[in-house]
């Protein structure tokens, strides 16, 4: 079943949406929660809330991509999950993760008059205009959680080159975001 089709299932309040999105996106939404995780059950609870979650907005909101809309409620339900979590330590490859992230992202109360969405407009940009490989291991890291050791084995890079790109395109995305006006 095509996407439209589900959306439309979605539209129609047919249970059979969620049947069909998890037929389609369940093993990458478990993935993705599982990453941020690092816990099977707690992944699949993710998972069941973020299809709650996509049932709740599917009507209104009709999404250009059901794929990246549901992934991305997915990584917030997990992402919710974890700040619950992270009194009892659970996922510190994660921490260290959102913690490289900060360092080059603006604090709120310094981004003058730059918010959340036009942040993400302008690391998307940054994103295109970077080489495939470096944006594709970029995106499994900081978007998916993937750790460096599967990141290298999915590209067929070694560790150390893995650590490399991220550094350099953190240090490149810094720049890229103070050029745009962005006072980090």
């Amino acid at each position: 079943m095509n996407d439209h089709e589900i959306i439309e299932l979605y539209f129609s309040r047919d249970e059979e949406a969620i049947k069909q999105t998890d037929l389609k996106y369940g093993r990458l939404c478990r993935q993705i929660s599982y990453n941020i995780l690092n816990n099977q059950e707690d992944a699949e609870e993710c998972v069941h809330d973020a299809y709650i979650g996509v049932w709740n907005a599917i009507p209104p909101t009709r999404p250009n991509h059901l794929l990246s809309f549901i992934c991305k409620i997915t990584r917030n339900q997990s992402l919710k999950r974890l700040e619950s979590m992270t009194r009892q330590k659970r996922s510190q490859g994660i921490l260290v993760s959102l913690d490289e992230l900060a360092e080059i992202l603006p604090d709120e109360s310094v981004a003058d008059g730059a918010n959340d969405e036009e942040i993400g407009k302008l690391i998307s940009d940054f994103l295109r205009s970077e080489k495939e490989d470096v944006r594709n291991v970029f995106i499994r890291k900081y978007f998916f959680f993937d750790s460096i050791g599967e990141i290298a084995k999915r590209y067929d890079f070694t560790e150390s080159k893995v650590k490399n790109m991220l550094y350099r395109t953190r240090m490149k995305l810094k720049d890229f975001l103070i050029r745009q006006g962005i006072a980090l």
